[in-house]
């Protein structure tokens, strides 16, 4: 089923965003784990899985219109120092997630590609949830200090 050229390259812009955030929160989860902060470790992991899974929707939905998913291009990943940074830094990058994906839906409603549209608001939904997550972590961290925060984010042992 052929497309506009318009609306390959919207699905195109939102793959190159998923494959960043798999690698992203891929690195932050193994970097957390090498801290020991299991809790922030399966988060990540698990945000890095749910992308590749999102990632693979799109891939299928761009070869459905006959286009070519482009899997080479990638945005900087910005990966934070400190699990402060690492956070802060996930939270721009999700609201700036959240900001393309709100354009894309809207463009693909003018374009009449329901079936794009909606799973891109179903990708969207799933990022507003783990930037309230972001949000809610920064809260904690004001409230309990740095030091009480990763303490809570260790898993107790076997």
């Amino acid at each position: 089923m052929k497309t506009s050229s318009q609306v390959l390259q919207i699905l195109n812009d939102v793959l190159t965003t998923e494959l960043t955030s798999i690698n992203r929160y891929f690195l932050h989860a193994r970097m957390y784990r090498n801290w020991g902060f299991e809790n922030l470790n399966e988060v990540s992991y698990k945000k890095s899985i749910k992308d590749m899974k999102q990632a693979d929707e799109i891939i299928e939905r761009i070869l459905f219109l006959e286009g070519l998913p482009n899997l080479q291009k990638l945005d900087t990943l910005q990966i934070g120092e400190h699990t402060e940074e690492m956070i802060q830094a996930d939270m721009k990058f999700q609201a700036k997630q959240i900001a393309q994906m709100k354009s894309a839906i809207a463009t693909l409603e003018i374009e009449q590609d329901f079936v794009s549209r909606d799973i891109l608001t179903e990708i969207l939904e799933h990022e507003e949830e783990h930037l309230d997550w972001l949000e809610t972590q920064e809260y904690q961290i004001s409230q309990m200090t740095i030091q009480n925060y990763l303490q809570a984010q260790i898993a107790e042992g076997e």
